[in-house]
């Protein structure tokens, strides 16, 4: 097997030579997409674009054996490797969907882009602010559709907050309130998978797992849970607090935050998890907005919900969202209700149809981008047990 830091790969210096052939596709051309990581998320992925036009799922990757075979049902014309270099370098796939584990999203994102390819890049976009760098310099030279996996960003939601922000109906906004609040039964904790049988060396490629994460004998618990572990998650912060973080900065157009503190603990699952499983994060950004994040696995009643605070009305978004004024300013204001329909796999007709007219995708590469640097912030203040700010000259953590 080769090292891990060569199945990795990095840009090539021949990326331009590379890209120089167009790969833009007419409004009718059939797309066809490989899909590097086909585990729980990846699967999904699959079935969503399968269901979409002219599409065919081509190509499968994923380092487990037995991830490939259970995807063969959802694809079952598809080629399959271990190794997604392979499917990279079939020319006649115009796109991928990448649904790997979140330490791996930057080396297989810079791979596919050096093979010409269009990215759907499931979240968090990158896992540390050198690997976004590296990923934003690739997506410039390489000039290809990206669409970052915030869903709920091709929302009817995201259409109505930012109708309601545009006409002026919640005046100055200072604050963001945001919870995301889970519950388990009594010994089954919050993202806890079971280690397969079939979970070996003989089976999962596991230096291509490790990615440049630390060195470690194989560990198929690591392996199954790896969202518990530090070396290859961003825990809560990564996995949730980034789609609400996506929602709201593409509806007011925030910049990456100023300062971020984030404190909390492993309060409740004692499973070795490093992770924690209650956190409260505060963010300040440079529009006079602070937005502030409570998250726990231990009660579920505040569930997935976020209040914006403007001095004339607030917007309110769980499920639905709704407007409701703000009396003192506008005492003849009316509380509405969000109505715009989101249709069925919008996020994945939307990657399809950018790919076919070049036109930005809701969720484009810079919203992900302030996205992964503002999850990072709070991880690292977390870690480092204090208050982190950001350096926009240097583009860098302070």
């Amino acid at each position: 097997m080769q090292s891990r830091r060569n199945f990795i790969g990095h840009v090539a210096s021949g990326l331009a030579g590379t890209l120089a052939s167009s790969n833009v596709l007419g409004a009718n051309d059939r797309i066809r997409l490989g899909v590097i990581g086909a585990g729980a998320r990846g699967q999904q992925l699959i079935r969503e674009a399968g269901a979409c036009p002219n599409t065919e799922i081509a190509a499968l990757a994923d380092i487990f054996t037995v991830r490939l075979d259970e995807a063969r049902s959802a694809a079952p014309g598809a080629r399959t490797f271990q190794d997604p270099r392979q499917l990279l370098e079939d020319k006649s796939i115009d796109a991928v969907l990448i649904a790997t584990p979140q330490h791996l999203h930057g080396a297989h994102f810079l791979d596919a882009i050096d093979a010409g390819k269009h990215v759907f890049q499931e979240k968090t976009m990158a896992f540390t602010v050198d690997e976004a760098k590296r990923m934003r310099a690739a997506h410039r030279k390489g000039k290809r559709v990206v669409q970052v996996g915030h869903q709920i960003c091709s929302s009817g939601l995201l259409t109505d907050a930012t109708a309601w922000l545009a006409a002026g109906d919640v005046g100055r906004v200072t604050a963001i309130h945001a919870h995301m609040y889970r519950n388990t039964p009594h010994g089954k904790p919050q993202w806890s998978r079971p280690v397969h049988p079939e979970m070996t060396p003989d089976n999962v490629q596991w230096e291509a797992f490790l990615g440049d994460a630390p060195e470690l004998e194989f560990d198929a618990n690591r392996y199954a849970n790896w969202r518990y572990f530090w070396d290859y998650s961003g825990g809560n912060v990564y996995e949730n607090l980034c789609h609400q973080l996506a929602f709201w900065y593409k509806a007011m157009d925030l910049t990456i935050p100023s300062r971020v503190t984030m404190t909390g603990g492993v309060y409740l699952w004692k499973d070795g998890r490093e992770v924690p499983d209650t956190m409260s994060v505060s963010m300040e950004h440079a529009e006079e907005l602070l937005f502030t994040w409570d998250s726990g696995f231990g009660n579920n009643h505040l569930g997935s919900t976020e209040e914006v605070l403007g001095t004339d009305g607030t917007l309110v978004k769980g499920q639905q969202i709704r407007y409701v004024p703000q009396k003192v300013n506008r005492p003849d204001g009316v509380e509405i209700l969000g109505r715009t329909r989101t249709e069925p796999r919008a996020h994945m007709q939307n990657f399809l149809d950018c790919i076919r007219s070049g036109k930005e995708p809701n969720c484009p590469f810079d919203l992900g981008y302030r996205v992964s640097i503002a999850c990072r912030m709070a991880v690292e203040s977390y870690r480092q047990s204090r208050t982190v700010g950001w350096d926009p000259a240097r583009e860098e953590i302070v």
